[in-house]
């Protein structure tokens, strides 16, 4: 089986980077993790990946100023000359231009810490627990030009406590949104899919492993 390069774009500590990381230490796990982006120079995930001798580009948005369209060359170029298949998400916090995910058009992975299309954007958890559901969740998406709004490969979902505050509600999410992640790469690399209004149709269910 040749394995698929793909880029992780980061802006943080990237604990859902570390999980795709671990999997492909499987070769017969389909991904390569060829590349580890930042948009921050900080960003705690570079040193993990360096530490472990993946390649890191950092493509700092600060250097663009405005213009976001320069930004976005920068992150073409480098993506291009790793030779970059897919490119995954996690924890990125840029918005991405409808005329990069264009040429990017179903090659963009992301990760988002609520059942879409309920709480979209930022603090997902924290909107969770203001709105008093029961019931959250992560959800992986192909990205689209709108925030979140992108064809859903697959969720998973865990309860809401009574006494949960938006950091234990994360806490206990994250990993299973990290085994989500993992599981969705290895589907979506495995082919077999296709788009059915917004949702991503499998032969099979995802079951995170």
């Amino acid at each position: 089986m040749s394995r698929k390069r793909v880029a992780v774009l980061i802006s943080g500590r990237g604990s859902n980077m570390a999980a795709l990381i671990e999997a492909a230490k499987d070769k017969k796990y389909p991904a390569e993790i060829a590349l580890v982006l930042s948009n921050r120079p900080d960003a705690g995930g570079l040193h993990v990946a360096r530490a472990i001798g993946i390649a890191t580009e950092i493509v700092d948005h600060a250097a663009f100023g405005k213009d976001r369209a320069a930004f976005e060359r920068a992150l073409q170029t480098v993506l291009t000359s790793h030779h970059i298949d897919l490119v995954c998400l996690a924890g990125f916090m840029r918005v991405l231009s409808p005329a990069f995910v264009g040429r990017w058009r179903l090659r963009i992975l992301n990760v988002h810490p609520s059942l879409l299309p309920a709480f979209p954007g930022l603090e997902a958890q924290a909107q969770a627990v203001v709105y008093g559901v029961r019931v959250a969740g992560a959800t992986v998406h192909f990205v689209d030009e709108g925030t979140d709004t992108g064809p859903i490969v697959a969720q998973t979902a865990v309860p809401v406590l009574a006494a949960d505050d938006e950091h234990s509600l994360a806490a206990r999410l994250l990993p299973a949104e990290h085994a989500l992640y993992v599981a969705s790469v290895r589907r979506v690399l495995e082919g077999g899919w296709w788009i059915s209004g917004r949702s991503v149709k499998l032969p099979e269910p995802l079951a995170p492993t």
